[in-house]
């Protein structure tokens, strides 16, 4: 999968890419600013996802952006904003001209994992087999759905929930919520969508960008959870 990083500081644009390598195998271009990354774009270059920094010389992030929305042949691209402003405004504003995910500076693994988790295309994303899974388990299709569809709801309800937590500064809480979706995860043989709640748990202090991030690893396993399942019917 094909990842775009934009940066004018070269450091910054360094250390993303690294994280961004160390999430698993990614092709990975660089651009030293928005006009060497639109070159790229109208050039052909078709990532699935773009990190770009938002303040920058000769076109910022807003204005690649903007540009971006133009263009019907990138409108499958998730656009991800990165800056060291993490003031509610700023993100609205980024939001507004829709962007797919913010990222606050500096960088954490946790919440650029969280981006990427579910745009690598993969016949078999969970990392185990429904037919492994329900081996393991010592069940049989329809017992394997019926977990699955339990999970499902879980995962659809910890989206609001979480969300609350994070707002009212309940980080123990979260962290608890996070821990049982791994492990729902992991039960489940759902083990890429299980690391960013993994990461998740592990990271220190929750900013104002962890609730967009933890609604694109929710996205993520429900994802994960839809493809098991329309495994595991066959398998019935």
């Amino acid at each position: 999968m094909k990842v775009l990083v934009v940066d004018d500081d070269v450091v910054s644009r360094m250390v993303l890419m690294h994280l961004v390598d160390s999430c698993g195998a990614y092709e990975i271009f660089e651009a030293e600013d928005g006009e060497d990354a639109w070159a790229q774009l109208a050039g052909g270059l078709r990532p699935a996802i773009c990190f770009c920094d938002l303040r920058m010389p000769r076109l910022s992030g807003m204005a690649l952006l903007a540009r971006v929305n133009t263009e019907p042949a990138l409108a499958s691209m998730r656009f991800v904003l990165a800056s060291s402003a993490n003031d509610h405004a700023t993100m609205a504003e980024a939001s507004g001209l829709g962007a797919g995910g913010y990222l606050v500076k500096p960088f954490e693994q946790a919440l650029v994992l969280a981006e990427l988790a579910g745009l690598t295309p993969n016949a078999t994303p969970d990392g185990e087999s429904a037919r492994a899974t329900m081996a393991r388990l010592g069940i049989d299709g329809a017992r394997l759905l019926a977990y699955l569809g339990g999970f499902e709801q879980q995962l659809q309800a910890a989206a609001g929930e979480l969300t609350v937590l994070l707002r009212t500064g309940q980080s123990e809480q979260v962290r608890a919520r996070l821990g049982k979706l791994h492990a729902g995860c992991v039960t489940l043989g759902l083990e890429s969508a299980a690391a960013p709640f993994a990461a998740f748990a592990a990271v220190d202090a929750f900013d104002v960008s962890a609730p967009a991030q933890l609604e694109a690893a929710l996205r993520a396993a429900l994802a994960a959870v839809a493809e098991k399942a329309t495994a595991a019917a066959l398998e019935r």
